[in-house]
């Protein structure tokens, strides 16, 4: 049985960061060190990790941000689940983890960036979450060491979680909530993880698509409010959305 609790040991914290090693494969100056874990955790931020036992086999960490006017959220910088364990709902509990200690302390927003071309973190963060995406930040992180972005520039999404919104209340859990009109798509092939390490070529072609049309239609004032998984693809639905 998996259990999820806060991080609060020194102890605690490097495990994070060899889990970091695992999950990304990153070179040591990309990985984030301890003493981040130990300043968030005093300022205002969350770490919190995933348990089997007394192993951790997943982990999110997030700091404290303010937006222009005034207003406190929380960005969550990082999250991930050792390889055993994906699939098996512990990203999402993570999350609610991070929703549920947000709204002890009255904060409404939580945001991460993801990459687009990880579809299934997609799924997760708009279809079981309630998030919606409104930004696409080209290159965002540079070119890094990690096998899993396969050389290609770390294009991000911005999801945007407000936690007491009725979308996301709903759709967080486990219900359905209507989504407006679709006047747009973006689809993303579901061999896109493949094609990284075969065809780096095409899956950059893929990727410089797929940016164009996100900057597109955010251009034209639409967000991400869906997103539909068939075998051959992912799709992302853009419509109009209401700050409700």
């Amino acid at each position: 049985m998996i259990e999820v609790r806060a991080l609060t040991t020194h102890e605690q914290f490097r495990d994070a960061v060899d889990l970091q090693r695992e999950v990304w494969g990153f070179a040591d100056i990309e990985l984030l060190p301890v003493r981040l874990f130990v300043v968030a955790t005093k300022i205002g931020g969350q770490a919190f990790g995933a348990f089997d036992g007394d192993s951790m086999v997943g982990f999110c960490l997030a700091i404290p941000g303010l937006k222009a006017g005034g207003r406190s959220y929380l960005h969550s910088h990082m999250l991930g689940v050792r390889e055993g364990y994906r699939n098996q709902r512990v990203g999402r509990m993570l999350k609610l983890a991070q929703r549920d200690d947000a709204r002890q302390r009255a904060i409404d927003l939580i945001e991460w960036t993801f990459d687009p071309l990880e579809l299934k973190n997609a799924f997760l963060n708009i279809e079981r979450l309630g998030a919606v995406v409104r930004r696409y930040v080209p290159n965002q992180y540079g070119i890094t060491s990690s096998s899993l972005h396969g050389g290609l520039p770390t294009d991000r999404c911005v999801a945007e979680w407000w936690i007491e919104s009725p979308r996301a209340k709903t759709i967080s859990s486990g219900g359905e909530f209507a989504r407006p009109p679709v006047e747009a798509r973006v689809e993303v092939p579901a061999e896109i993880a493949k094609l990284r390490i075969d065809e780096p070529e095409r899956a950059r072609g893929i990727q410089k698509r797929v940016s164009d049309g996100f900057l597109s239609h955010f251009a034209r004032g639409l967000t991400v409010t869906g997103f539909e998984r068939a075998d051959h693809a992912g799709t992302y639905l853009f419509g109009k959305w209401e700050f409700k």
